[in-house]
Parts: structure tokens; sequence; C-alpha cells
């Protein structure tokens, strides 16, 4: 297992699909046999699960070990003092990807528990399971000839507001990648929280949502020239909002088939 991350990472309480029921009706799986499916393979597959406690500000890595019955057992985090502290949570938010499909379940609280002779977390089955379907996050790399551009507003140490610029390298149902140069980066850390960005997609309108920074890399071009990608997760994102999202990702993809095809 990795390392856990905690709340020195994620500063900002976090917003879940599975927590907006009325966002997220349709993915929303009740019937006893689908949330065994799904669980069934997240434990075939040991998928990597985020389970997030303290309103999302603290979380651990964890693994489906077993499913007994109506009763879960996952694997401990790495970090005793973490264990103790989610052992005390009243409930649990885990997140977890397989097949590139977003699976999202709730647990009212972890148990201690033991299996194969290990400590490990006891749980009771979920009353049910968030599915987002793949082509919900589907990324598409936005178009070099029309490209999306970005812009926020931040703070810098001294409390004074920026805004800062950027244009996406990519979009999906999840959130979007930026690029960034090494200077701009070095200003939005790992899980910083970036309120009512502004993207104006092309044909569709200016879009605006809330973004936490996730993951940052370092790309090098055949030319040689560097940028870090910023890869950010939407927060809490309206459906509207996400209808806007995937209306402009469906029609970019249906533009860029027909001129493949045009070619062949």
């Amino acid at each position: 297992m990795e390392e856990i991350e905690t709340d020195q990472d994620v500063q900002t309480p976090l917003q879940f699909e599975i927590e907006q029921p009325e966002e997220y009706a349709q993915y929303l799986l009740h019937a006893k046999a689908e949330v065994l499916a799904i669980l069934r393979s997240l434990n075939q597959r040991r998928a990597l699960i985020s389970a997030y406690f303290d309103e999302g500000r603290t979380f651990l890595l964890t693994s489906l070990l077993a499913i007994d019955g109506d009763n879960l057992i996952l694997e401990l985090g790495r970090d005793d003092e973490v264990n103790r502290q989610v052992l005390a949570a009243d409930h649990i938010v885990l997140t977890a990807t397989v097949d590139k499909v977003k699976v999202q379940f709730t647990l009212p609280r972890l148990v201690a528990a033991r299996y194969g002779g290990r400590p490990a977390f006891g749980a009771v089955l979920p009353d049910k399971v968030l599915r987002l379907q793949r082509r919900e996050y589907f990324r598409l790399s936005t178009p070099v000839a029309r490209p999306v551009k970005f812009s926020s507003s931040i703070k810098r140490p001294d409390r004074s507001v920026m805004t800062i610029e950027a244009s996406l390298l990519d979009i999906s149902g999840g959130g979007v990648g930026l690029m960034a140069t090494p200077a701009l980066a070095a200003l939005l850390p790992r899980g910083c929280v970036l309120a009512d960005c502004k993207m104006a997609l092309p044909d569709e309108g200016l879009l605006v949502a809330n973004l936490c920074v996730r993951n940052k890399y370092e790309v090098t071009t055949r030319t040689g020239s560097r940028y870090v990608r910023i890869g950010c997760e939407f927060i809490a994102l309206p459906g509207a909002r996400m209808s806007m999202v995937q209306r402009y990702i469906t029609r970019v993809e249906r533009e860029r088939k027909a001129r493949l095809s045009g070619m062949a």
C-alpha cells in the first residue's frame, strides 16, 4: 500500500457525488445484487480504495479484502494513528476506479476486525453504490486550433489576490488538465481549491466551476520545451454544468471523427 495522505494535503472539505443524490440519482444502484456485483469486482481486482473522513480532509488508502455475508473486510492503512482516527469517524466515503468507471459508497462506521489472523477494518454492506459510467470520465484533449482558456484568482502568501491564466490540455466529466509554467505550478500545491474558475467552452458558453488540484507532473515536448500538467478535479459540479461539459466533449469528438473519416 502507498502512504496515507492527511489533512496537510487536503485542507478544504470535499463534496462527493454520492452525497448529492439529487444531481446523481441516475448513477445510484440500490439493489443488493447490483451493490454486491460492484463490491465483488473491487475485491477480485484488489482495487485501490481511498477512504475519506473528517469531511474529506483526511483519507487513507485501503482495499476490499473480503465480503462476508452482509459485512465487508477492509485492509488497514499504514499509519496506526490514522487507523485509530478512522475508527472514531462517524462515517466514511470510499471511492475507487474500476475500468475507468468511478465507484463511490458510504459506510456509517468502521470497526476493528481480523482477517487471516491480522488486524483489519470491518463494516456493514452499504445500502447503495454510485457508479459513474465510463463515458462520464472520457478525457478529451482540447483542440489546438480552438483552445479553451482558463482563469481563476488565488491569494499570494501576503494575502493579496492575483489572477492566473492557463490553457486546458484536456477535459472530462471529472475535471480538467491545465498547461502551466513551472512558476504557476509552484503557486498551486496539491490539495488547494480554486473557486469560481472560468473556462470558455467554444460554442457552449462560460463554464464556472470549483476545482481541487489533485496531481502535477512535468512534461517535455518533442521540441524540448517543458511545462507542468496540473490535474484538477471538479468539486460538486451541478448537473446543468456537467451537461455542458458532456455536450462539449461529445461535439468535439464527433467533429474529430468526422474529419478523420473524410481523410480516409
